[in-house]
């Protein structure tokens, strides 16, 4: 059998206190639920599905998972559990090295007449854009304000950002110097992987609101996601002063460890590019060069996707001991892209071609980001990564083929989310079957239909959903040409 290891979220809005774990639930988007009945699918390789619902077919074990729908191969199944209380799903986080987040549902915020807004905007868990439209059009401007919020809350807790986002901007017309409103759309804003347009809008509600700890939570977030550390730890403190929160100490206590080991740092810019260094430990001319590769990488990438992302990215070079203090990455990552591309340097005086290639890898991520709004599942995220930095799946293409034969993969919604909970051999088969998946997306429809995926996805799409209109796949169809493809190029 083949195993791992052989492979490496008329009323006037109330200005409520809204909890930060709330914000960062938003910010990272987990829909968060009761606790649901559920079924588990037990598979032969120790691995868990949770599930709403679960059928077979002859060949095949189908479930399902909110409005999608997966299969795996029966032969994968050791046995199905029925009646189990499912754990809190979070959402799918987009590129290499994100934080994870609280397992917890917070309450949701209160409003005025809340309910009288909500039973028209809301109906059968989905916004109801005619009685949207109803609620708009009454005249009154609070009441809209209302509405609007409230479908955008729906639609963030559901981890569709790009439309939360227009329902909070349509909100805001009403409404433009609510705190509340402002919060959630500097966090939707964010989420979509455009911190520095989220910065005028946290700043306003600070300011509208100084005695919030939530708006100057936010503002925090945004800054520090926007490269502006000592800011965010100045307005964490301000925060934590008014009231405690441990997520908030959390977040300050991480940024106080960068800030701590880049206390030292130099900066240099290019037209794409902040780096943040230590002199002593990189020569001038080494810097100069890694600018000019990341320089060139990105032009590259500009070609390949058809993208170029509106910021400056952040990239800061680490000794080792100070890139695992600041990430608490797992000891099997090298590089890590969270927003801000973290590269560890020790030992290296020249820009080789293996760090030319962690800096072609870790940039796709950053391109990745923005054109999916943060959307794209970790598997496609990685196998395009692996791609551009020139991987291929020759090596692993034998064992590969065995796996999926024997039905021992990991299943695709089990890759939508951070790889860094695998252990060291999971995590090998996890970037080994997204490195194929990438391939054979791009071999038999081109990249062009890859960054369609990622624009389908920016816009609000299910991953499934937007496989179907371009690659004309849902899961169960991509793993199983995915097999015979595999079979046919390296044999089982």
């Amino acid at each position: 059998m083949v195993t791992y290891g052989a492979l490496h979220p008329a009323a006037r809005i109330r200005r409520v206190r809204i909890p930060v774990l709330i914000l960062v639930l938003v910010m990272l988007a987990v829909g968060a639920a009761l606790p649901a009945t559920a079924d588990v699918i037990h598979l032969k390789n120790g691995r868990t599905i949770w599930a709403d619902q679960v059928r077979e077919t002859k060949d095949h074990v189908e479930y399902d998972l909110g409005e999608d729908t997966y299969a795996i191969a029966k032969s994968s199944v050791d046995h199905i559990d029925a009646g189990g209380v499912a754990p809190v799903r979070g959402g799918a986080v987009g590129g290499s090295g994100n934080s994870g987040v609280p397992d917890i549902t917070p309450p949701a915020p209160s409003f005025n007449h809340e309910a009288d807004v909500a039973g028209k905007v809301i109906r059968d868990g989905k916004v109801d854009a005619d009685g949207l439209a109803s609620v708009a059009q009454s005249g009154n401007s609070e009441l809209a304000a209302t509405g609007y919020f409230l479908a955008g809350k729906q639609e963030s807790d559901h981890g569709n950002f790009p439309q939360a986002k227009r329902y909070y901007e349509s909100a805001l017309r009403f409404q433009p110097d609510n705190s509340t409103l402002l919060i959630y759309y500097a966090a939707t804003v964010m989420r979509t992987g455009q911190a520095a347009e989220a910065l005028p809008y946290a700043q306003h509600a600070a300011s509208v609101a100084p005695n919030s700890a939530d708006a100057i939570a936010m503002l925090g977030f945004v800054q520090f996601a926007s490269d502006h550390t000592p800011d965010a730890i100045r307005s964490w403190k301000k925060s934590l002063a008014l009231r405690p929160d441990a997520t908030v100490s959390q977040y300050l206590a991480r940024a106080e460890r960068e800030s701590s080991a880049e206390s030292g740092f130099s900066q240099r810019e290019s037209n794409h590019f902040n780096l943040h260094f230590e002199g002593k430990e990189t020569s001038d001319t080494f810097r100069r060069d890694l600018l000019g590769t990341l320089d060139s990488e990105y032009d590259d990438l500009v070609r390949d996707l058809g993208y170029s992302p509106r910021n400056t990215i952040a990239v800061t070079l680490y000794t080792q001991q100070a890139f695992m203090d600041v990430t608490r990455a797992p000891s099997w990552s090298g590089a890590i892209n969270d927003g801000k591309l973290r590269i560890p340097v020790s030992g290296v005086q020249s820009v080789t071609p293996e760090l030319a290639r962690v800096l072609k890898h870790e940039l796709t991520h950053s391109f990745i980001s923005q054109m999916s709004s943060n959307r794209c599942p970790t598997w496609l995220n990685e196998g395009i990564a692996q791609m551009e930095e020139g991987k291929s799946s020759g090596a692993n293409g034998h064992q590969l083929a065995q796996l999926f034969a024997a039905g021992n993969e990991i299943a695709f919604n089990q890759l939508e989310g951070s790889f860094m909970n695998f252990s060291a051999a999971e995590a090998n088969v996890a970037y080994a079957e997204s490195l194929a998946a990438g391939e054979f997306i791009r071999d038999a429809y081109g990249m062009g239909e890859i960054a369609r995926v990622l624009e389908l996805l920016s816009q609000g799409s299910s991953t499934e959903a937007a496989l179907r209109a371009t690659v004309h796949a849902d899961y169960r169809q991509l793993r199983d040409e995915m097999a015979r493809q595999l079979k046919e190029k390296y044999g089982e």
